[in-house]
């Protein structure tokens, strides 16, 4: 029990008071605590660990929906949250999930509190301890693991033999902790092979492939990698998977864009991998059902959609890094293609990223980008710096104080056609937009 004068959100602000940074990937300090609280990684559910740069999310999402579809009862770890906290910690059960209670995650976290005895250890070391302390309380058919950042020294690469390990595209992200090369990054991912355990690889650039394969020939195990030994593509309207074992004509996935093809296609092939016979209906019923929020999620009520006076196509995506601008970009093309409209972003960026390489894509296609801040104690760029970079990457710019001001200011002019509106840049800008939306992921 916690003492009734605690909260969740009074743990949360304690805890990353135990670390002087925020990121320090280190396995030594979450396998001391998960020591101290008995090994509950030991008495998990089978766990397919996924890695990657973009699409580790929206591949979970996919699994998760195709074996919840096939009736099982799945847990799902995932980061970072968009609104409230409880996202990150999904709870299976008979039908479907849950996501954490305040009340259950509170007392987790105390437990992990006083067990850690105030020795440092960061806040998503602590966090991942918990998750992994609730999910071997709550009997479930599997576990999907989503790696926090890189993979070979992240928190979740505490488990010894998963069923299966999963990467999604690698792309540049995080360079000052991951490296500035695809190699290096692909190194990092390729952390969470393990010797005996079956490892499924998202297509990939070739130099991406080169270092997975290599880490994959040094454990001995033989991947499948998308590409080359399972592939997807859209034909008639229609979602084609084929692998050695034959061709699968099915609906096109629910998540839009080409990049969530690929997504779909690593989640077809795990699933095919555990189990060959898995039911293609769950496949397709999965397909039609995944669900992941400011995923180029459409928005098609609520007060945001209100501030652009009901005449905007409106669409959210938590993109944030050159891969994520690139397939962004594909994306917004192809819906010009079947219905054009002017293209206006809103944008806001952590001075972490590369916003250049983000925007540069947009060059073109896009008649103009409305810069805003992201709020709360995030290191964002200002509106403004904001605006100047996209102006160097050959767009126009506007920079303005808020995201509702921006909105109105599309809004309030004179189109002669109704704006295509892409709110985008940061899942921090996403979760804000989603909250001012009133429209929290459940």
């Amino acid at each position: 029990m916690i003492p009734p004068d605690e909260t969740l959100d009074t743990i949360l602000s304690r805890l990353p008071l135990l670390h002087p940074k925020k990121i320090d990937l280190s396995l030594g300090r979450i396998e001391r605590l998960l020591a101290e609280l008995g090994h509950p990684e030991r008495r998990l559910p089978p766990v397919i660990h996924v890695a990657g740069t973009n699409g580790k999310g929206s591949t979970v999402a996919f699994m998760r929906a195709m074996l919840e579809a096939a009736g099982r009862v799945v847990h799902v770890y995932t980061s970072p949250h968009l609104v409230r906290f409880n996202e990150r910690i999904r709870l299976g059960g008979v039908g479907g999930g849950v996501l954490i209670t305040d009340e259950e995650l509170a007392s987790v976290l105390a437990q992990c509190e006083r067990v850690n005895a105030g020795q440092s250890i960061s806040f998503f070391e602590i966090l991942t301890a918990a998750a992994i302390e609730l999910f071997s309380r709550h009997p479930a058919d599997i576990l999907l693991l989503e790696v926090g950042l890189g993979g070979r020294y992240d928190a979740t690469n505490v488990i010894a033999q998963p069923v299966a390990t999963v990467i999604t595209p690698v792309s540049i992200d995080h360079p000052e902790f991951l490296g500035t090369t695809i190699e290096r990054i692909a190194f990092e991912k390729a952390g969470i092979l393990k010797a005996g355990s079956p490892a499924i690889i998202a297509a990939q650039s070739a130099d991406a492939i080169a270092v997975l394969q290599r880490e994959a020939d040094r454990l001995r195990i033989t991947p499948q990698i998308g590409g080359q030994d399972f592939a997807t593509r859209e034909e008639r309207g229609r979602f084609v998977f084929e692998d050695e074992r034959g061709l699968l004509d099915l609906p096109l996935p629910r998540l839009p864009g080409r990049h969530q093809q690929i997504n779909a296609g690593a989640a077809i092939a795990t699933m095919r991998v555990l189990d060959p016979d898995f039911p293609i209906a769950a496949i397709e019923t999965g397909l039609g059902t995944a669900d992941w929020p400011a995923r180029l999620q459409r928005l098609s009520r609520g007060p945001v959609v209100e501030a652009l006076g009901d005449v905007a196509e409106v669409w959210l995506d938590g993109g944030h890094n050159a891969d994520g601008g690139r397939v962004l970009a594909e994306a917004m093309a192809e819906l010009e293609e079947r219905a054009g409209r002017p293209l206006v972003i809103v944008c806001g960026m952590l001075s972490t990223k590369d916003a250049q390489a983000f925007l540069t894509p947009f060059n073109g296609l896009a008649q103009e980008v409305l810069t805003v801040p992201v709020g709360g104690d995030h290191d964002g760029r200002t509106a403004t710096e904001l605006a100047d970079i996209a102006v160097a990457a050959g767009l126009r710019a506007s920079a303005f104080e808020t995201i509702l001001a921006a909105l109105h200011a599309i809004s309030a002019r004179v189109w002669p056609m109704s704006p295509r509106v892409l709110i985008t840049g940061s899942l921090y800008l996403a979760g804000e937009v989603l909250t001012l939306n009133a429209s929290p992921p459940v």
